[in-house]
This record gives structure tokens, sequence and C-alpha cells, in this order.
């Protein structure tokens, strides 16, 4: 049997407010094309779906978009709960949808959901945990002390006695300890939300889902499948794509990685202004840091007509020592008139703030400006 593992796929998400929701039906395409081509049994989806618990209508208009092209090509898909997601939600007309092959784990109950398909080999067991909390699993469990999130996913799972002679696999929404983290992901304070891969020693394969970087989580076939999209700066290097594992006879199991391509990539590029000023146009989303001694004082503007998707802008010169991050806000009219001084003042004078003496001399100037307005009416 043949699976096709993602996750987070974020469906929704803004990126420095620009929506990235064509870029993410892109995506999809290309996914529903590596699911036809590689002739995939069953999706694998593990968690994160939607960036926000209560997704807007057209993010869930492309999901179900999605959802629907899968059933139609025969595929039977398997969808978690994230820690972004609302589990009531996303397992709404979780029993409707099962006739079309689509299963939804359930608001947690208590236990491990499990879900049995057959191929030639017989039976596989696909074990669905959704992201659990201590407090969302301690209820169930007054007998135990459960304060990490690894006894939490150790109480669901010896729970449930897996029996190893069959094929397992869990699809599972949690930080295992040794992955490498990126700025998108949210993290519990104090470590508590590491959890041991050796939690996981009863599954053949593992499809995870929250951290963004594709990568083995222990073991080969333990991997996070990472996001579909860059969702940050810190993901600029990633190579996003997707897990296919082919499953045969218990024992018997491989991993191949399929690229996802973007419409438009995450990137940084740096240099001085009349440098980044020849480069070609490109809407991809970037950050750019220009090092010129004396920057001019519509720099961002510029580049904003060669890059109009810029989402970080920054100085770094002898001057700054250090990059000086000036944040692309085009909500010019929520700033006072002394704000944007001091941005103007900053970008002019590579990256120096002004002194309280001139803070003081544009205060007067607006004052007297006022003060005439108010005679003129």
């Amino acid at each position: 049997m043949i699976f096709m593992h993602l996750s987070d796929l974020h469906i929704g998400k803004r990126l420095n407010d620009i929506s990235l929701l064509e870029d993410q039906a892109y995506a999809l395409e290309r996914v529903l094309e590596i699911a036809k081509r590689e002739n995939v049994d069953c999706v694998l989806i593990a968690g994160d779906v939607y960036q926000k618990a209560s997704p807007q209508a057209e993010a869930m208009t492309l999901f179900d978009s999605f959802l629907t092209r899968l059933s139609k090509a025969n595929k039977r898909v398997f969808i978690i709960s994230g820690n972004h997601d609302s589990d009531r939600r996303i397992s709404y007309f979780a029993h409707f949808l099962k006739n079309m092959g689509v299963h939804v784990s359930e608001a947690f109950d208590g236990t491990l959901q499990t879900v049995t398909v057959e191929d030639e080999y017989g039976p596989v067991c696909i074990h669905l945990l959704p992201f659990l909390r201590p407090s969302s699993v301690r209820r169930f469990f007054p007998e135990k002390e459960i304060v990490s999130y690894e006894d939490a996913v150790r109480a669901v799972i010896g729970q449930k006695q897996i029996d190893k002679s069959m094929r397992n696999i869990l699809v599972c929404h949690q930080l295992v300890t040794g992955a490498e983290t990126s700025d998108s992901e949210e993290e519990a304070i104090g470590g508590l939300e590491n959890i041991s891969p050796s939690a996981f020693e009863d599954f053949d394969y593992v499809a995870l889902g929250h951290i963004h970087k594709p990568q083995r989580a222990g073991r080969e076939h333990m991997r996070y499948a990472g996001s579909l999209l860059k969702y940050s700066l810190s993901e600029k290097d990633h190579k996003k794509s997707v897990c296919i594992v082919n499953m045969k006879e218990k024992g018997d199991v491989s991993v191949t990685l399929h690229p996802i391509e973007a419409v438009r990539d995450v990137r940084e590029i740096k240099g001085e202004m009349d440098e980044l000023m020849k480069m070609p146009y490109s809407e991809d989303y970037v950050r750019c840091v220009i090092t010129d001694e004396l920057p001019p004082p519509d720099a961002r503007v510029t580049l904003s007509t060669v890059f109009p998707n810029m989402i970080k802008f920054a100085v770094e010169n002898s001057k700054t020592q250090t990059e000086m991050e000036v944040s692309v806000d085009n909500d010019v009219e929520n700033k006072s008139v002394k704000d944007l001084f001091c941005e103007f003042y900053m970008l002019q004078n590579g990256g120096q703030n002004p002194t309280q003496r001139h803070i003081s001399i544009i205060e007067e100037i607006l004052k007297e400006m006022e003060e005439k307005t108010h005679e003129a009416d």
C-alpha cells in the first residue's frame, strides 16, 4: 500500500499581512499531481490543516475542494487536528465523510482512534492521534500523574495495547525531542512539549506534523513531512516536499521525498541599493537588506517597485554596526507625524535615532501648525 504523508497546510495563513491562499491552492494542485503520478492509495494529513481555529470561508472552501478531488480520485484520506486547529471544527461531519473515504480524528475522548485498511499483505492499522496537551488528557486518566506532553501521549498509546505483529501507522502532531524547529512553530515553555522518540517505538511508520522542516525524527520511518510552503524567513533554506511511503509486508517500508514546487519563494537579498535595483522583477516574498552608508530616504518604497511582496526591509552599514529592521507597514494613516519623522530620520541617517532635541523641534513645529489650523478655522 502506498501512502502520501503531508502536514502543516496552514490554509488561510498570511505572511506579513499578504494572503497566501493563491500560493496554497497552487501547492495543493502539485500535491494532487504527485498523488496521481505515484498511484497513492491513502493520504495522511498530520495536523494544522488551517492557520486558525476559526478559519475564514475562503480557506475552508479551498480545503473542501482539495478533499473532494482526492475522494473523486479514489484516494482514502486520514486527517488529524493540530495545535492550530479546532478539533471540533475539523471533525464536523466526520461520520458523514467516512462514506467518502475521508477519516477525520474526532474530538479527543481519551482513546486512540484507529481505522483498519486492507491490501494484498493484509490489514494495516492507521491510528489517529490529534494534538494533545496534558490538560486535555489528565481528566481521562485520574489515576496517572500526567505533567508533561510525553506523559499524556504515553498514557493514550499505552491504553491501546498496540498489536505489534500487525502493520501499524501513527498519524501524530507533537514535538519529538531532537527535531530541528523554526520560528513558525509554537512551542510550550520549559521544554515540557518534547516527547522522546521511544514513545512511538510500536509503530512501523509515524507520520508527524508540527515541525515545518522535513526531517527524520529519531529513525528513518518516523518523519516530519514539513509544512506545505515556507511560512517564515527562518524557513527560507527549507526544501519543501511530501513523503511517499511504500509499505509492503511487515518490516518492509520505504520512504521517498517528492519536492513541492511553489509559485513564489521566500528568500533574502542583500547589497547596495543600485545593485538590488538591477535585479529582475520578482513577486517572491523577500527580505531586502541594503548596505549603503547613506541610504536614500525612499529606499523601501523604491525597492518595492522591483519586489512588490517585500516582507522585511533592513539597513546594515558601518553606522548601525548591527542590522536595523524597518517594518514594512503600509498603514501610514495609523501613524503619527512624529512616528513618520522618526522613520524618515533613521533612513536618512543610517539607522540612528533622532535626538531629544530633534524630537522637541518637530513637536514645536507640529504645535505651531496645529495652532495655525485652529486660527484659520
